[in-house]
């Protein structure tokens, strides 16, 4: 199953399964607060008076705190290292172009990042993030979550200790200070187990207006509920717009599943709107968007899993082709104008759950998985043929790349938008790990680099509990948005 959010109590505790909740004992009192973790230690106008009164001067005092302060900067490797009692990780702000978090009242299962109109291939800061999200509320106190509709700007970059000021400048726009989060919200009244947006074409002929943004939310309760929350991001761009309350009714509420589920997928390949959802039941149903903006969900479900459906993806190049992954172990692949709604493809890809899965969208034939045991994999579909003396049968397949480096579940996975060697991994380690598989190095230099453990196509490791789901920014090349039980991060690694 896909693990939700962990207990936000000092003491981290084990990924929690499908049904279990955890509690927060304290409920922060604004939404988003950011957080720096760089943020500056001021004295006390006593204590800098004090500085130096000992008759020793300030040089030899500072070496000598600098050495009781016994900082160990190994690197940490998770499911290796393991800290001593009173250690605690931080971040290198040296490996980092862009490092910044931030907290919500209740932990986020699941968020998307929204297209906007500031333009592509954007490397100037401060940078500014739109995104979508829903809470899990503690037990008892469901009817407090909502969807959060996020803006996120003034996100600066990383100040280096050897960058000069031109260096800066040449980055920057503008001497910003700290970073703005603003927020909407729309009640849900049920934990948001999956949240995915989509957006469609404007329809009137002034083709600057922003394109319709709709949400899916796949709830706790097992509906499915689509909201427009286009009215939400034009407030924080356009003083004086007004939400009415007919703003937050959904466009529609789905009740075709009798079970939760987490799986959810739009059609990149159909602009008014399709949508895939799937169950704990194993079934998994289509709903389509009409002309007329109305939504019709064929009742006739597609079946062949024995256990929950855990992830669902589109084709990124054929319309009718879509893939699922469950917590049986295997990976379909269906073709929706099937009148039988059986898999036109059944692997066996693991001997545990498999939570999450992506559709390559830049080579169409790669798929990546991420299962209960840990491993993540690559798959080669051209060499997924099913038997021709048994069409229906479930065949073995091996992957073209496997790493079995994560020692807890892989909850997300996310093939970077551009450049196709390179993966982004969330894990409930509480780290979110990048890889380049392009890379390549031979045994004697991981050896010589004391680095046999450590995959040579593993580029960066980013500390973060509880780590849900993974998710680059498109249009900000190298920049990841990630979403734990301690709240949200958006950074941006030296790596990529």
């Amino acid at each position: 199953m896909f693990k939700r959010a962990a207990d936000t109590s000092e003491e981290h505790s084990a990924a929690l399964k499908a049904g279990e909740r955890p509690v927060a004992n304290d409920i922060p009192d604004e939404v988003g607060e950011f957080e720096d973790e760089f943020e500056d230690e001021f004295e006390s106008e006593d204590e800098i008076l004090e500085a130096g009164v000992d008759g020793r001067p300030d040089a030899e005092r500072e070496e000598e705190e600098k050495d009781a302060m016994e900082v160990d900067k190994q690197t940490f490797i998770p499911g290796r290292t393991k800290l001593a009692p009173g250690e605690v990780l931080s971040p290198d702000p040296s490996t980092y172009d862009m490092l910044h978090t931030l907290s919500t009242p209740w932990p986020c299962l699941s968020f998307d990042i929204v297209r906007d109109s500031l333009g592509d291939n954007r490397k100037t800061y401060p940078a500014t993030v739109y995104a979508v999200s829903g809470t899990q509320a503690a037990g008892g106190r469901a009817k407090e979550n909502e969807l959060l509709v996020i803006k996120m700007s003034g996100l600066s970059k990383m100040e280096k200790e050897n960058e000069t000021d031109s260096e800066s400048d040449l980055d920057s726009d503008d001497d910003s200070d700290d970073p703005i989060l603003e927020s909407k919200s729309i009640p849900l009244g049920s934990t948001t187990n999956r949240i995915r947006a989509h957006q469609t074409p404007s329809q009137s002929a002034d083709y600057s207006r922003p394109p319709q943004t709709i949400t899916a939310t796949m709830l706790e309760n097992s509906h499915v509920v689509i909201h427009d929350v286009t009215p939400y991001l034009t407030s924080f761009d356009v003083p004086g717009t007004v939400l009415p309350p007919s703003a937050s009714k959904p466009l529609s509420t789905l009740r075709m599943h009798k079970s939760e589920g987490y799986a959810l997928d739009w059609s990149p390949l159909q602009p008014l709107g399709k949508l895939l959802t799937g169950d704990n039941d194993g079934l998994i149903y289509v709903t389509t968007r009409t002309e007329g903006g109305g939504w019709v969900t064929d009742t006739r479900p597609f079946t062949g899993h024995i256990s929950s459906v855990e992830e669902l993806q589109w084709s990124p190049n054929e319309r009718n082709v879509f893939a699922s992954a469950s917590s049986d172990g295997s990976v379909k692949v269906w073709d929706v104008r099937s009148k039988s709604r059986k898999p036109a493809v059944d692997v066996k890809v693991s001997k545990t759950d498999v939570n999450v899965m992506s559709w390559s969208k830049q080579t169409f034939h790669l798929l990546a998985t991420g299962a209960d045991d840990g491993q993540w994999a690559v798959w080669d579909l051209r060499h997924w043929k099913p038997d021709a003396s048994a069409p229906s049968s479930q065949i073995k397949a091996s992957p073209v790349a496997a790493f079995d480096f994560h020692r807890e579940p892989v909850t997300s996975i996310e093939w970077h938008p551009t450049d196709d060697s390179v993966v982004a991994v969330g894990s409930a380690d509480n780290t979110v790990t990048l890889w380049d598989l392009a890379v390549e190095l031979d045994e004697e230099e991981s050896r010589e680099a004391g680095l046999a453990e450590v995959p040579p196509q593993l580029l960066f490791v980013h500390y973060m509990e509880s780590v849900k789901e993974v998710h680059w920014q498109a249009q900000m090349p190298g920049t990841i948005m990630a979403t734990g039980s301690s709240g949200f991060g958006v950074f941006k690694t030296i790596s990529v």
